[in-house]
């Protein structure tokens, strides 16, 4: 039977936050957009779920801004489109149309390849109908442009971008922006940018262009980190917010000089107020004059406050008034988020409300951002993460964290499956390694995928991972940039944890009792974890207590805890750490590639190598963990290794372009024969990956050269090539063979490229009656190309299947990716 059909959706991403200020974005359509590496990601707060990312950047993504954003959520009830501009490290400018909601329908509308020389720093727009917008982008170049945008009236309509001026800001870039219109006047727009010569400066100007330099504010002390106008607060009025790495906040006042009454309101405030007025500069546009005075001074953060934002307003609705609300928020370096509010009586502004992750691996937040509701507030912080509370109380405050999604900050490595598929366990070079799984819940939202567990956090770049198959305890070994690959055993937190998350019986009973290790403490260099054992846990919490200062000297221990829900950064960060069980010393250099046999006997590992001599495979035996084998065949670094399906082969490809088959032979307990069965040179440049077929003995190879091949072990002695699939458009990076059981043909082999585009192929050996491949018969087709917004937009790292499961006619199977775009990636492939 042939395969009909072949359906593949999107299950989960998991990834983390481009690590620069600027970069996340909350739109009136109450969706997140963050840049994520080169891909903007898309993220639902009620749901805690990445829905999409969108491809298009060729550099890592600064900056991120919604058309229309949360400040004019109230004209954006009812609006069929929204528009989300991202800007590069290169000077790229996109725009992007999100057309439905609820199916995250995406088009790229406009692409901007040289908006500026160097990279984007800021874009801060304004909307002034459905069809007709105004942004501005700073950069890195000095130069700040203004955009006219007419946004089409229909879906999928054509889109017009031209660029109104271009002000040059002389040798200290701006690095902030924001965009108002000037009070009592419509048509003329205000543009404040601050920078780093520790002024703002004051742009007028009209919808055509035209912006003339109005003045300069000054007061701050360092860097101008945060700029944002509110809505006018009166007809003649209008306030500016500015935060600075001075870590101070002021709020500035512009006034229309002729209004007689707004200059009553003025004065009779001054009367019954406490806030003076530090009268500004004065300055012309048009007919009008304004006048800018210090309305405030807000001090209260430690350390660099890197943005403040007014609370969206809101319409009355039975008056149809839009009234925006005195609150601000504001982040800062120092690990807090601060909701500010004047005073009922005096009008002095106060600090009402301050949210933070105080633990002591947090490093600060980069920005903090309001929900268009004013019901929610996000800080994105230094290690990639995300941290959302909400305001839960009836008639008082009372704010919650709440779950959001995560991933890593960096390049992801090397994923591996749980034995029996419950979890994926992924690595990267953000020094970390994460356990991401389905966590099934009772509420509405039924079944969706989250960090779970944080069981490694190293002080190296972790390149390669692998779990230990077989029956007891979770086990994983893992390589980073050191000589040593280190192997860590699950905790009981995390047994139960993972019990809750399946909603299961748990299936560790036969191992539980042994299991005497509640979690893990991180040493003062991060290189080590050492164990939290059951009976020390009281005396943990009592030391825990008496400690002193948070200090390196002084970490604070972990207090393991079983989780009955997803967990937040803070929990994660430090409390679901796994204790390290075992060193594996051998390696001359950085460890590249491990893998496990299926038996859970056997691991292998290699390091990167310029020699023969280094470039050896050392076989560990599981356990004991004694090197049991050492097998010096590759003159240059082992990329990948993988061992057949019944564990008698062990295949290896490398940077030297050769691949190597070894026989592996159980002489005893401790006892390990390895030979050489072959070894050949099967393509023009390094082969990166390898898999081997799971019901016989044929293997793919994926090279630099853009070719996949297909070989086959001919009694157990040599090995010729089968087949080999068209060139590709790119390099070759992974590969995952899959049996199939109710097929004709030999399984799916999925295979990931540099460009980050993953196709599934059907693969067919074509045996003789022996039993032999026949490369005659052998065939291959294309079965799927993925969409490119469902792929990678770096090169795909690894891939790996989890075990099928079968429900009649069809298969269903999940694909896990990961790649240098930070992401990992779950989906779903039904096979008909």
């Amino acid at each position: 039977m042939g395969i009909n059909k072949v359906v593949v959706e999107r299950m989960f991403i998991g990834a983390g936050c481009n690590r620069i200020v600027n970069n996340v974005s909350w739109g009136s359509c109450d969706l997140v957009a963050f840049g994520a590496q080169n891909a903007v990601a898309i993220f639902c707060p009620k749901t805690a779920q990445i829905l999409t990312t969108l491809p298009g950047h060729k550099a890592a993504v600064n900056c991120t801004h919604w058309l229309p954003s949360s400040k004019f959520a109230f004209k954006a009830k009812h609006l069929g489109r929204h528009y989300l501009l991202s800007g590069d490290a290169n000077g790229a400018i996109v725009l992007w149309e999100l057309s439905n909601t609820e199916r995250q329908v995406w088009r790229l509308v406009v692409q901007v390849p040289e908006a500026h020389k160097k990279g984007i720093t800021c874009i801060n727009g304004i909307m002034f109908s459905q069809t007709d917008a105004l942004f501005a982008s700073t950069s890195s170049d000095s130069i700040v442009n203004v955009w006219e945008l007419f946004l089409p009236s229909n879906v999928g309509g054509h889109c017009k971008l031209s660029c109104l001026e271009s002000l040059s800001v002389g040798p200290k870039p701006m690095v902030v922006l924001s965009l108002a219109e000037l009070p009592g006047n419509i048509g003329h727009i205000a543009l404040a940018m601050g920078g780093l010569d520790n002024k703002i400066h004051l742009y007028c100007g009209e919808r055509t262009g035209k912006f003339i330099h109005a003045c300069e504010l000054k007061g701050h002390t360092d860097w101008i980190r945060g700029l944002d106008f509110s809505l006018p607060i009166s007809k003649y009025s209008l306030l500016l917010v500015s935060s600075s790495q001075d870590r101070v906040i002021r709020i500035w006042r512009m006034t229309l000089c002729n209004s007689q009454a707004d200059s009553n309101i003025s004065s009779n405030k001054q009367e019954i107020s406490l806030s003076s007025y530090i009268e500004g500069p004065v300055f012309s546009y048009g007919s009008n004059s304004y006048q800018i005075s210090l309305d405030s001074l807000l001090i209260g953060h430690e350390d660099w406050v890197y943005s403040v934002e007014w609370k969206p307003p809101f319409m009355k609705s039975e008056e149809g008034i839009v009234f925006q609300p005195q609150g601000l928020l504001s982040a800062s370096m120092d690990k807090t988020m601060m909701i500010w509010q004047p005073e009922k009586t005096s009008g002095i502004w106060m600090n009402v409300v301050t949210v933070g992750e105080l633990s002591h691996c947090a490093l600060g937040f980069y920005g903090g951002h309001w929900s268009p509701n004013g019901d929610s507030i996000l800080a994105h912080g230094y290690g990639g993460s995300f941290h959302l509370w909400k305001n839960v109380g009836v008639g008082f405050d009372d704010w919650k964290p709440q779950v959001v999604p995560s991933g890593h900050f960096a390049s992801v490595t090397d994923i591996a499956w749980a034995r029996s598929g419950e979890y994926i366990l992924s690595v990267s070079n953000d020094q970390t390694t994460r356990i991401f799984a389905p966590w099934r819940s009772d509420k509405k939202r039924g079944q969706s995928w989250n960090e779970i567990a944080r069981p490694q956090v190293h002080g190296h770049d972790i390149n390669c991972v692998t779990i230990i198959q077989g029956k007891g305890n979770h086990r994983f070994v893992s390589g980073a940039d050191e000589k040593v690959a280190r192997v860590f055993e699950a905790p009981l937190s995390f047994l139960k944890t993972l019990n809750h998350a399946t909603s299961q019986k748990p299936d560790f009973d036969e191992f539980q009792e042994d299991v005497q290790i509640l979690g893990a403490n991180m040493s003062a260099l991060g290189l080590s974890q050492k164990p939290i054992y059951v009976q020390a846990s009281s005396e943990t919490s009592d030391k825990n207590n008496n400690d002193g200062l948070d200090t390196l000297e002084t970490i604070p221990d972990a207090v393991p805890v079983v989780l009955t829900e997803p967990p937040i950064e803070d929990q994660l960060a430090w409390h679901t750490l796994w204790p390290e069980s075992h060193k594996l010393y051998g390696h001359g250099n950085e460890l590249f590639s491990l893998c496990c046999d299926h038996q859970g006997k056997l691991v292998a590992s290699s390091c990167k190598a310029q020699s023969t001599a280094v470039a050896e495979i050392w076989l560990w035996q599981v356990g004991s963990w004694k090197a049991v084998g050492r097998l010096q065949f590759h003159s240059l670094t082992v990329t990948h290794m993988e061992f057949s399906h019944d564990d008698t082969l062990l295949l290896s490809v490398s940077r030297d372009r050769h691949f190597s088959v070894f026989s592996i032979e159980r002489a005893g307990p401790d006892e390990i024969k390895c030979s050489l069965l072959a070894k050949q040179e099967a393509h023009k440049r390094i082969i990166w990956t390898c898999s081997w077929n799971p019901f016989g003995h044929e293997f793919a190879t994926g090279s630099r050269d853009k070719t996949v091949k297909i070989w086959a072990v001919e009694n157990k002695s040599s090995c010729n090539q089968i087949m080999a699939l068209p060139q590709f458009s790119s390099s070759v990076t992974a590969l995952s063979w899959v049996g199939l059981y109710n097929q004709s043909v030999d399984g799916l082999i999925a295979i990931g490229m540099e460009s980050g585009i993953i196709e599934l192929w059907s693969i067919s050996i074509g045996r003789t009656d022996n039993g032999s491949s026949n490369k005659a018969r052998g065939m291959a087709s294309i079965l799927v190309r993925l969409d490119p917004f469902m792929c990678h937009v770096s090169p795909v790292q690894h891939l790996a299947w989890r075990e099928s499961e079968q429900t009649g006619d069809c298969e269903h199977m999940q694909l896990a990716s990961c790649g240098a775009d930070h992401c990992v990636r779950v989906f779903e492939v039904m096979v008909d």
